[in-house]
Parts: structure tokens; sequence; C-alpha cells
């Protein structure tokens, strides 16, 4: 049976009560149908897995105690930043599950020229919520213990003007190059549009901010396959999908 793994943003330590919040215990009690004195993992962030004990269990509180502490080194040692256009219907929770999983560092969500959702400043503060919390469920799946920074919706002009990684690149279909070179780069960001991608306009600003041009291969890709296509190939030249 594979492990029950549960996020907390609280501080563990070995010997401690922990009570969880309302979310996950209520996911142990209702959904997982979890026991008292069953054993579970718990991580919060800082890159540790750590094994603990249910003391106590209702639908809105579940106790805990931590038993001790494992360092877990699964992040991929290529930090990527990922800007994306905001898509339409579960094709974002879509594209930040799967790049969890792949091991991206951080995703901004984009307003573009052709960004066709519109949220106000209310609906988009339930929508950040609502994607920090994907990112948290594909990090309780995936292993991972350092969960990805999503940030706050930015505007195209505001993000491709400020980040400042060592490497960044803009995917579209007119590019003809890809990412070489042996050395791994300490950032990596890349840039992607919402459906229909980028304008050009966007694409000549991207490039003047410092973004390579980047084509995956001769088919056009939707906007939900190109970040994994993307992140998969970084992954294998200077990540760890590679045998090295």
């Amino acid at each position: 049976m594979r492990s029950i793994r549960i996020y907390t943003p609280q501080a563990l330590n070995a010997g401690d009560d922990c009570v969880l919040d309302a979310a996950p215990s209520h996911h142990l009690a209702t959904v997982l149908r979890a026991r008292a004195d069953q054993s579970i993992e718990l991580f919060n962030g800082d890159g540790n897995t750590y094994t603990a004990r249910i003391t106590a269990i209702s639908k809105k509180a579940v106790t805990v105690i931590v038993e001790n502490s494992t360092p877990a080194d699964n992040e991929s040692p290529l930090h990527i930043e990922l800007g994306i256009g905001i898509s339409k219907g579960d094709r974002f929770d879509f594209v930040l599950q799967k790049s969890t999983e792949l091991g991206v560092t951080a995703i901004t969500p984009l307003i573009t020229e052709r960004t066709e959702v519109r949220l106000d400043a209310e609906r988009a503060e339930k929508k950040i919520e609502h994607w920090r919390q994907v990112v948290i469920s594909a990090c309780e799946q995936s292993g991972r213990n350092v969960v990805p920074v999503i940030s706050d919706i930015a505007k195209f002009s505001d993000w491709t003007s400020n980040c400042d990684a060592d490497r960044k690149f803009v995917l579209h279909h007119r590019a003809d190059a890809s990412p070489s070179g042996a050395t791994r780069p300490p950032r990596v960001a890349l840039l992607i549009g919402p459906e229909g991608g980028l304008s050009t306009d966007e694409i000549a600003a991207a490039e003047q901010c410092g973004f390579a041009p980047w084509r995956l291969g001769p088919r056009i890709l939707r906007t939900e396959t190109a970040p994994l296509a993307a992140i998969t190939a970084l992954q294998w030249l200077w990540g760890d999908l590679a045998d090295r």
C-alpha cells in the first residue's frame, strides 16, 4: 500500500503533537478513511519527509505525533521558472500539476494579449489559492518535499522585463533554435503563451528582454503540452532526467 503523504505548512519536529488543518483533516478522515494509530508521511516544504502517527481523528481535526524526519533530496538541480498565459477550463490546472511532477521551481500566471480569461481581484485571489492547492496535491502524489512557488497573476510586460534568470527562452513555432550547452545554468526561465500563442509583438518584446526563441519540433503544440515538453527537454539536458 502506498504511503499517505500530507502537506502541512507548520514547523515539524520529532516528538511534537500537531493538529492538521481542516482540509487535510477532512481528506484523511473522509476520503482516505484513515484510522487512529495509522502511520502517515508529512512534509512542510523544508526538504524533509516526516513520519507521523495519527493519535486522534475526526472529520474536522486530525492530531498526529511526529516520530522522526528523513532528508529527502529529490529536487532537480535545475531551477526552472515558468511564465505562462492563463488558459481556460481545467487546462491550467493540468499544466500546474504536470509541471510540478516534472520538477518546476516556480510558476507565474500571465495576462497576455490573447489571454481570454478575465479575473477581477476577488476571483484572482480565489484562483491563486486553488492553483496552490493543485500544486500541493501534485507534490503529495509525486513525492516532492518542496512546493513550487505560485506567484500572483502578472502582466506579460512586467514578468518579462523583471525576469533575471541566467537562460531565458520564449517558445513559439516560428523559431528555428533550441537550447544547447554542456554547462548547467543556475536558473532557466520559460515563456509560453495561452491558447492562440503569443503575438508577434510579444515575441519581439520578449526577445528584447533577453529571451531566446525556441521551437519544439515541427508540430504546433497546445498551451498545455508545450510547457511539459519543454520542461522535460530541459531536465534531460541540464536536470535530473538523464543518467549522469
